[in-house]
């Protein structure tokens, strides 16, 4: 779950620290698209596309690096993707800490590392783990759940899933608005190196 809260200290770096768009959750970024497009004030086309586009080439340098990595194991796939995406992170810590006009950069370094993850997440196809969109989790809260006739199967992971998001989103938004960018995206960065460390070991294929 901790990628879950890092997809939520991302999204406060991106939404309220570099004009309302969001790296992450695609979804959003789509919505706000149609808003910035209808004239509605505080909204960015252009950034909500840099981020768009940006997710895309790291969902679609996924998708490629599956098939390359396609015979290791999926512990090590995911491990070398998290790595990957720390090293994004690391660049983007970089750039807010050192850089006064990088706002586009900023969100193309978080939107591909955000792309990478979600497009190894898919194809991995863990049950109930998307790492940044809770719309199906919640769902499935709900229309799984003893009142609607189900049996709640995976009720803890998709509780935590959202709690995780939450708690991300939390200590983001506080960050960002007691010092800045740069310490957010430093905490995202350690916590995506713990969840590297954690993903079981094992052999190197399969």
């Amino acid at each position: 779950m901790t990628v879950t809260a890092v997809s939520g200290l991302i999204d406060a770096v991106s939404y309220l620290g570099l004009g309302h768009v969001f790296t992450a959750n695609m979804t959003g970024n789509v919505v706000i698209i149609g808003f910035a497009a209808a004239g509605v004030p505080g909204f960015s086309v252009l950034g909500s596309l840099v981020s768009l586009a940006a997710f895309l080439v790291g969902a679609g340098a996924a998708g490629r690096l599956e098939t390359v990595m396609g015979r290791r194991t999926a512990p090590w796939r995911l491990r070398c993707v998290l790595l990957l995406e720390m090293a994004l992170l690391v660049t983007a810590t970089a750039v807010a800490f050192t850089a006064s006009h990088g706002t586009n950069v900023l969100i193309a370094l978080i939107a591909v590392a955000m792309g990478l993850r979600n497009g190894t997440v898919r194809k991995l196809a863990v049950p109930d783990v998307t790492t940044t969109v809770l719309t199906l989790t919640l769902t499935g809260l709900a229309s799984d759940s003893p009142l609607a006739g189900g049996t709640n199967p995976r009720a803890g992971r998709r509780l935590a899933s959202v709690l995780a998001m939450l708690a991300g989103a939390f200590g983001g938004a506080l960050l960002v608005q007691h010092t800045g960018l740069g310490w957010p995206l430093l905490a995202s960065t350690f916590g995506t190196a713990a969840a590297a460390l954690a993903v079981p070991r094992g052999p190197s294929s399969g």
